[in-house]
């Protein structure tokens, strides 16, 4: 069955794994280098609250609540962009892992304060970036299409 305004197949072939994982990686480096090119143009002296790597993620974190509004409540999306967006991408951007080796600096450092104060902001500032944007999507795009 064809798209009666487009004139292309309503469900185009699925992508095939090489493909996916093609995309994935593309995405992958572009969000990796984004995030190394934030490291060095603001980069976080030794002891100090790691705020680059909280704002990476709390930003990848919000752009990943954009992300699934829009594809996965608006038709058909092309099936290449949440593996190329979002595993690729936001994936390569944010950086849960450095969040983990700050805290431990952080630990070693002396500050375990500091270290569980990163450990819990982090974690509730990313999730309420990614519900909060996810709800403002939402909300704007149910606007437009009304």
């Amino acid at each position: 069955m064809t798209d009666p305004v487009l004139g292309r197949p309503d469900h185009p072939r699925p992508p095939r794994q090489a493909q996916i994982l093609a995309v994935i990686a593309a995405g992958g480096v572009l969000g990796a280098c984004a995030r190394y090119g934030a490291g060095l143009l603001w980069p976080t002296t030794p002891g100090a609250f790691p705020w680059t790597t909280f704002w990476i993620n709390v930003t990848g974190c919000a752009l990943m609540g954009v992300l699934m509004v829009l594809i996965t409540e608006r038709p058909r999306p092309h099936p290449l962009i949440r593996p190329f967006l979002g595993t690729g991408v936001l994936g390569g951007y944010t950086t849960f892992s450095t969040y983990v080796i700050d805290a431990q600096h952080l630990f070693d450092g002396g500050l375990p304060g500091v270290a569980l104060i990163y450990l819990v902001a982090t974690l509730a500032a990313a999730l309420l970036a990614l519900w909060g944007a996810a709800a403002v999507t939402r909300g704007l795009t149910r606007t437009e299409s009304a």
